[in-house]
């Protein structure tokens, strides 16, 4: 054996001195106690050698007492009555049923670690020979006991300096009582076993002394030893806390570091569950995951709990697996708990910051395309309660809530302000005393509201006392404050431009914590977001106002309703964006008793847009006074399109449908540059229709009219249609925010319009309203022009004749004649006289000039009406005749008796017409 062994220092007895073998003091060491009174000694026989007591090393108590060689035949020894106490030796006995195994005595152990390290026994003489060799040592080195016994250990050994180690080490064994080193054995095939030996000195009754050798691979043994070391360390000097658990939960060993946890000293946790160990909610939770685990087997990996010890409270990462033998037995659980209080508390900071930026994303996108300063402020204040604040209230001025100008003065106790967002967590006469929307509120100059909106400085107040000084004393709103519950505050400027606008009050109560510094400057960047939105909410309103203002002055202040028409209308400016569109619509009463219908949209929105649908709106009105045709009107509005344009650089381009109607011919001519058809619904039954009545409804349609190209685009002629309309008929005239949605087709609009113009209605003015209310939800947010017309046939009671006369001189003659019957038939003669006078002018103009059939109509109404109508499609001219001219004087003289006069074209020829005023009326001229 080699050098490495050294003396065994926890010997039970020690060994004879060199020589010497056996004698009184051997035997007296060996034996623990005196037979009993009466007991058989054993005969003191020769002694037969080791080979002849082999039972003598199965005889050995199970309690580890040192075996002892027995005479071949003797019989066992009695019991000692006291066996006095060696060292090494339990001092009391195990009481019943605490062995360290649950497994009874004789069961065979599965798994256990003797199967893992083999241990040989070999038991020799002092001379070094084989005595006995164990059924292990034959498997670890191949040699079977029949070839080894009665021979020399020494033979197995690979050189003479192999053999002196060995026998230096029988001799310290022999002297000291044991020795235990590393050697090497050659195996029966050929291969050299490292081993671990142990030799312990064993003495017989008869004081014979023998070597007991136990042999172990040291190759098995270092790793069980490795294995070993690594437990400790991992135990003892973990950083993390280690426990063990049996089948009954109880601690069966602990680290220094869970103990420190716990508050509890490691031996205090030995033999008590974790109920007994930690306080009662958090040793619920875990006890739980213990049971889990040892029932099922699953681990349990990073559970995180918050911890109560009156040492370290914080937070612990625990995880648990069970523990098997290596024959599958459940022995416990072990468990590892990790203090992550401070990485919790990292990513609690985390996730808290990452809720804030989540609020403040969530309230940017919420308020991102609101342009109304009480629902920004509505807004504000619910995205506060409850995750920031109990109670919430956004305040701002007055200006800004009506899109009025910031002032630019400090402000002070008259400054006007207004309650518009309002939140609470619960409801109840208090909130509704301390959160009314829309309220009032004035705040005195030395509270910390005057004070906040003056400097622009936030204030954070916490405490009773703090918030009962926060106003006047007595303030109901404080008071209600107190009653909820309410112990800190903060009171945070609205800020935009440098000028603070409002303010946002928040409001804790009961038991959630103070406000701290980091909920005040989180409070700031939302608020100062908020007034950003709420800066542009009044430019809007300001900007919207305005257009909407010129908007309105462009379009119609009075809208007329003609003889034979009865009109509705309604305007509806976009839902959305800072800026009003082109949208326009006309009624123009024209002589003659007719009226035109106008409808356009100026492409483009904002105030320039506005201007140019009041440009275009008063070139309309001025070319419908000349009395043109549809089609050549709109010819001449497109050739101003360069004078009409919004800038220099931008091009005017709208659209346009204009309609001309003759109640006394019950005649509509439509001509459209680029526009929407109308839609025309034809009653069931024609008849006269009372103004202010029902409409019955009818069969509509889309009037297919030549599309025209839009003002200011050309290329395209404009033409127009003429039609014959039954009375009682319903003309729609619209712009396309009324039909047009992102998704669907035009037609499916106009057909929508045509379906709900077909339905019954107490009135026209009901029939606008309907139109409106199925608008499609999806449409582009426009601007809305919407024309009704019922059309009828003129003037009740009116009465109309009209004659065609020859292009001849006596036409002159017989238009007099006709003209004065007719005055006299209905009764007003007094006209007669000046009527005769313009009629022989123009009808002597119309000879002159045409060469076709004269046509002379009379109407009498609110005035008496003359036209003339020839097939020469030239106006007349007026020309101012000299003193010495025989002509030239008819057009002068009709200018100058008539109420009004005028021509127009009328399909291929023209109307020269004059109006007279009835006997009785007083004389009037537009």
């Amino acid at each position: 054996m080699t050098s490495t062994g050294s003396a065994d220092g926890a010997r039970r007895t020690r060994a004879p001195r060199s020589g010497r073998t056996g004698g009184a003091a051997a035997r007296a060491r060996l034996r623990v106690s005196a037979p009993a009174p009466g007991a058989q000694r054993p005969s003191a026989g020769p002694s037969t050698g080791p080979a002849a007591r082999p039972r003598s090393a199965s005889a050995a108590p199970a309690t580890g007492a040192v075996p002892t060689a027995a005479a071949p035949g003797a019989a066992p020894r009695p019991a000692a009555r006291a066996a006095p106490v060696h060292r090494g030796a339990p001092g009391e006995p195990f009481p019943a049923g605490a062995a360290s195994s649950p497994e009874a005595i004789g069961e065979h152990t599965q798994g256990s670690l003797f199967d893992v390290v083999k241990v040989a026994i070999a038991m020799l003489d002092t001379a070094g020979r084989v005595v006995l060799w164990s059924p292990a040592a034959e498997e670890l080195l191949g040699w079977p006991s029949e070839v080894l016994v009665g021979r020399r250990i020494e033979e197995l050994m690979a050189d003479e300096q192999r053999v002196a180690q060995t026998r230096e080490a029988f001799r310290i064994a022999l002297r000291t009582g044991g020795w235990k080193g590393l050697t090497w054995l050659h195996h029966r095939d050929g291969p050299r076993v490292p081993v671990e030996a142990r030799i312990s000195l064993l003495v017989d009754g008869d004081g014979t002394p023998f070597l007991l050798v136990a042999l172990a691979e040291a190759r098995t043994l270092q790793a069980v030893e490795r294995d070993l070391a690594v437990r400790d360390a991992l135990f003892e000097q973990s950083p993390l806390g280690i426990a063990v658990l049996d089948t009954e939960l109880r601690y069966t060993a602990v680290n220094q570091t869970l103990a420190e946890m716990n508050g509890v000293a490691a031996e205090d946790h030995i033999g008590r569950t974790t109920g007994e160990t930690l306080p009662e909610r958090a040793a619920d939770e875990v006890s739980v995951i213990q049971r889990q685990v040892l029932a099922t087997g699953e681990p349990v990996i990073d559970v995180t709990l918050a911890a109560q010890s009156a040492v370290r409270s914080g937070y612990r990462s625990i995880s648990y697996s069970r523990l098997t033998d290596r024959g599958g037995k459940v022995l416990g659980i072990s468990g590892t708990v990790m203090d992550v209080t401070e990485r919790y508390r990292a990513v609690a900071k985390v996730e808290h910051a990452r809720r804030r930026l989540a609020l403040l994303n969530e309230f940017g996108s919420r308020i991102g395309d609101l342009l109304d300063a009480g629902r920004i402020a509505q807004e504000l204040a619910g995205a506060v309660v409850p995750r920031l604040a109990d109670f919430a209230a956004a305040i701002l001025l007055q200006a800004v809530a009506h899109g009025d100008d910031l002032p630019r003065h400090a402000h002070d106790r008259r400054t006007s302000l207004l309650q518009l967002g309002v939140a609470a967590v619960q409801d109840g006469e208090d909130v509704e005393v301390m959160l009314r929307r829309g309220a009032r509120i004035s705040f005195a100059e030395e509270s910390c509201y005057g004070r906040v909106l003056r400097s622009g400085v936030p204030e954070l107040l916490s405490g009773a006392e703090e918030l009962a000084e926060a106003t006047y004393p007595g303030d109901p709103k404080v008071r209600a404050a107190l009653a909820l519950g309410a112990h800190s505050m903060l009171v945070v400027p609205l800020r935009a431009r440098g000028i603070v606008i409002g303010l946002l009050v928040l409001s804790r109560a009961g038991r959630r914590e103070a406000f701290d510094r980091d909920d005040l400057a989180f409070s700031v960047e939302l608020a100062d977001r908020a007034g950003s939105s709420l800066d542009n909410a009044r430019l809007y309103v300001r900007e919207r106002t305005a257009a909407l203002t010129l908007q309105r002055t462009l379009l119609p202040q009075q809208v007329p309703q003609p003889t034979g028409v009865e009109v509705a209308y309604r305007y509806v400016p976009g839902s959305s964006g800072t800026e009003v569109g082109g949208d326009w619509f006309d009624v123009i009463p024209l002589p003659g008793d007719r009226t035109a219908l106008v409808v356009g949209d100026v492409m483009g929105h904002g105030l320039r847009a506005a201007a140019t649908m009041g440009r275009l709106r008063t070139a309309v009105r001025v070319l419908a006074a000349l009395d043109l045709p549809p089609d050549v009107l709109l010819r001449h509005v497109h050739e101003l399109a360069d004078d009409l344009a919004q800038g220099p650089d931008e091009a005017l381009l709208a659209t346009c449908v204009y309609a001309v109607y003759d109640p006394a011919t019950a005649r509509l001519t439509v001509a459209k540059a680029g526009h929407i058809p109308p839609v025309l619904v034809r009653p069931p039954t024609p008849g006269p229709a009372r103004s202010g009545g029902p409409l019955p409804g009818g069969e509509g349609e889309v009037l297919d009219l030549p599309s025209g190209a839009p003002l200011g685009v050309g290329g395209v002629p404009f033409e127009a249609v003429e039609l014959l309309i039954p009375e009682g008929s319903v003309l729609a005239l619209c712009t396309d925010g009324l039909v047009e949605s992102r998704d669907k087709d035009l037609d499916v609009g106009l057909g929508r319009l045509q379906s709900v113009l077909e339905k019954p209605y107490v009135s026209i003015q009901h029939a606008c309203e309907a139109v409106l209310d199925t608008m499609e939800q999806g449409r582009e947010p426009d601007d809305v022009a919407l024309l009704l017309a019922r059309l009828g046939r003129g003037e009740e009671g009116a009465r109309t004749v009209g004659w065609t006369l020859p292009a001849e001189p006596t036409a002159v003659s017989r238009a007099r004649r006709l003209v004065r019957g007719a005055l006299q038939e209905w009764g007003v003669e007094e006209l007669s006289d000046t009527a005769e006078l313009l009629v022989s002018e123009l009808v002597t103009n119309s000879v002159r000039y045409a060469s076709a059939p004269i046509g002379v109509r009379l109407t009498l109404g609110n005035t008496l009406l003359v036209e003339i109508s020839d097939p020469l499609p030239d106006p007349p001219r007026e020309r101012h005749a000299a003193a010495a001219d025989e002509g030239g004087r008819g057009l002068e003289l009709v200018r100058r008796l008539a109420l009004r006069w005028g021509a127009r074209a009328e399909g291929m020829g023209k109307v020269v017409w004059f109006e007279q005023e009835l006997p009785g009326k007083e004389p009037g001229r537009d």
